[in-house]
């Protein structure tokens, strides 16, 4: 009597294989690639919506649209981006420099400046270490105007500040710095034709 010997089987349930039939697994470079697709569109959103923030506030500032501008009180009605919020800052090391500047000419053309360029900078994804530099100098200067360190008003009356360093002005600040390190206008933006511009390659800090 003949003895057929049969392969040794696992005990136990097999479950098919939830990978389809001809379909190989993704590769390191497949996964780093998508990995790096997406990393660079979180960086284009976060750089849009951004940038709509100082886009937004130069033209609310500008035109007096009704949200922090009252209607009619906008820049071309002859009121002062500036004023209002510099002579009312009541704390901090420059809160007579802040009076003193406080409707000044060069003060509103600086600061209007500062929004509209660093807000299409974002928008159109070019000149990002520019608007870092000079928009993380305006949100220094803000967060000396409101100075989050101090518990006490100039008169004695409480700051009401809820953190004595990191607000939206630091926050703002990095995200700019972040931007522009992570060279976020290439994506949903004009970063690449920009940076083959002849001047540009040049100079290296208009990136």
């Amino acid at each position: 009597m003949a003895v057929h010997d049969h392969p040794h089987r696992q005990p136990g349930l097999r479950f098919p294989s939830l990978r389809s039939a001809g379909t190989a697994p993704a590769s390191a470079a497949e996964t780093t690639a998508a990995a790096t697709a997406t990393r660079a569109y979180v960086f284009a959103g976060l750089r849009l919506l951004t940038g709509f923030v100082f886009l937004w506030a130069f033209l609310d500032k500008t035109f007096g649209f009704g949200y922090a501008t009252p209607s009619g009180k906008g820049w071309i009605d002859g009121g002062s981006p500036t004023k209002g919020f510099l002579s009312g800052v009541a704390v901090g090391p420059m809160e007579s420099t802040f009076h003193d500047w406080a409707g000044a000419t060069w003060a509103n053309w600086l600061f209007m400046l500062g929004l509209l360029g660093v807000g299409l900078a974002l928008i159109a994804g070019i000149g990002l270490r520019l608007a870092a530099v000079a928009g993380t100098a305006m949100m220094a200067l803000m967060w000396i105007a409101e100075w989050p360190p101090a518990k006490h008003l100039s008169d004695g009356s409480p700051s009401m500040s809820t953190n004595p360093f990191a607000d939206y002005h630091l926050v703002y600040a990095v995200v700019l710095i972040a931007l522009a390190a992570a060279g976020a206008g290439a994506t949903w933006g004009l970063g690449r034709a920009w940076a083959r511009l002849p001047f540009v390659s040049r100079n290296r800090w208009l990136l």
